[in-house]
């Protein structure tokens, strides 16, 4: 078995194993998270566990989610293809990679220059297109784009910051981790007019979201 074999079939036990068997159940989203080769976007050394059912470590205090965490999250924004789509919080890029398979236009903010000079490699190196990674403060969203049909926030705030639900579009989606810097719900907001629609989607835990508009300072 080569080795490309070897990480498709981890892929696959991946999606049945870890994510369709905890209720996941839209069909595009399982098929990107087959396709998208998740090795790619972990550090060489830890390759051997790029599906284990956990996150990782990338570097400078980051982390890529555990894939059951990216698969709830992306179901969760219910995209569509055309969909524009704003992520705080670039990582190693494997979010985004996910996000552009499913809707095509992706808009990621990362705060770490070194962060995402290396999520641009990964995903070139993955054949991704249609993401563009920008370094800054994600907790200002990114206005020239705006608005979003859809805003996925991968690291953890005190509270969804303000400039993110001015940024999405009527109709628009919204997910993120909110709480504490040790421990969060993930929370869908839901934009209707001027209700606001707030989810409860469970425990989770991620690292901090540092800016104006997150937590101040940090890793």
């Amino acid at each position: 078995m080569t080795e490309s074999d070897l990480f498709q079939k981890e892929r696959e036990a991946m999606v049945e194993r870890q994510i369709r068997a905890r209720g996941v159940s839209d069909r595009r989203v399982l098929e990107a998270m087959r396709k998208i080769p998740r090795h790619l976007f972990v550090p060489e050394e830890l390759r051997h566990a790029a599906y284990d059912d956990r996150p990782l470590p990338i570097g400078e205090g980051q982390t890529i989610s555990q894939p059951y965490i990216v698969a709830v999250m992306t179901e969760q924004l219910e995209l569509s293809p055309g969909d524009r789509v704003l992520e705080i919080g670039t990582g190693s890029g494997y979010q985004a990679a996910i996000l552009a398979e499913l809707a095509g236009n992706v808009i990621s903010i990362e705060r770490l220059p070194r962060v995402a000079e290396k999520a641009r490699q990964n995903l070139a190196r993955a054949g991704v297109t249609g993401v563009e990674v920008i370094v800054g403060d994600g907790t200002k969203g990114y206005p020239p784009r705006a608005p979003y049909d859809a805003i996925i926030v991968t690291a953890a705030a005190p509270e969804i910051p303000r400039p993110l639900i001015d940024q999405l579009a009527e109709g628009g989606r919204l997910v993120a981790p909110v709480g504490s810097r040790e421990y969060q719900e993930l929370i869908k907001l839901v934009k209707r007019g001027e209700r606001i629609e707030p989810i409860q989607l469970g425990g989770v835990c991620f690292v901090p979201l540092i800016g104006q508009f997150g937590w101040q300072g940090g890793y």
